[in-house]
């Protein structure tokens, strides 16, 4: 089933899951914060619902597998919220992904060791937030809102110089792996089972989700946009966290 790419001024709520279930095989790709859990104050400081990630599970086998959790946050880190959980799962803004049985289908290499002493350092000396990651390095600027422009500019500065690249959120600027976005992180799994051959819905908050919207539209899908933030390629929106649990009936 391929849906038409029409790009309303105003987007409404997508048609609901059993009636999109009804016409074929969907696959669903999920971002995590914003999407599944509130964004809060700092990446550690976030509150996981109970039960969330068997609430998952249980979704994924109506879907016949075909469910992703797409974050910028590594593997291990979500897995420390969630608690084991078997599903597939592709973290680092898709940098590291694996199926629901722990195979390895991308691990990019990790980032030069000179890049996070540098963003340590720069975190430090402005007051910033300098998350590690094992396939990025983030500073986090959410209390420091004026920093913004002084942040990306080093970020992107030092990406340059070590043939690296930039990714953008909400109060945050990343250093990733040149070709490392959502949406490859989609186009990759759906070559696979259970995905092959599913109708991709990619649902996401931020900037970085704007990859996965695309290769849902690009493959015959549609992306679905939480919040209120303009200038998207998704079709549809969800106004909240709470909204997007409603519609997944999780």
């Amino acid at each position: 089933m391929t849906y038409a790419m029409e790009r309303p001024s105003a987007l409404f709520p997508p048609p609901g899951l059993s009636a999109l279930l009804d016409g074929g095989q969907i696959a669903l790709f999920l971002d995590f914060d914003g999407t599944l859990v509130d964004i809060a104050h700092a990446p550690d400081a976030i509150n996981v619902a109970d039960g969330l990630a068997r609430r998952l599970e249980a979704l994924s086998a109506r879907l016949t597998g075909a469910l992703a959790l797409v974050t910028g946050r590594s593997v291990d880190n979500l897995v420390s919220f969630t608690g084991p959980v078997q599903l597939h799962i592709a973290g680092s803004h898709g940098g590291h992904v694996i199926t629901e049985n722990g195979s390895t289908l991308r691990d990019v290499d990790v980032l030069p060791d000179a890049v996070g002493r540098q963003m340590g350092r720069f975190a430090r000396e402005n007051e910033l937030l300098y998350e590690r990651k094992a396939h990025g390095a983030a500073l986090h600027y959410r209390a420091m809102p004026m920093l913004e422009d002084k942040a990306r500019l080093f970020a992107a500065d030092l990406a340059r110089e070590h043939g690296l690249e930039t990714k953008s959120g909400k109060c945050v600027i990343e250093i990733v792996r040149p070709g490392t976005n959502k949406g490859a992180a989609v186009e990759l799994l759906c070559q696979h089972p259970p995905f092959r051959g599913a109708t991709p819905i990619f649902i996401g908050d931020d900037v970085t989700d704007e990859d996965g919207f695309t290769a849902a539209n690009r493959l015959g899908g549609f992306g679905i946009v939480v919040g209120d933030r303009g200038n998207t390629a998704a079709r549809y929106r969800l106004s909240n966290v709470k909204d997007v649990h409603a519609w997944l009936n999780l």
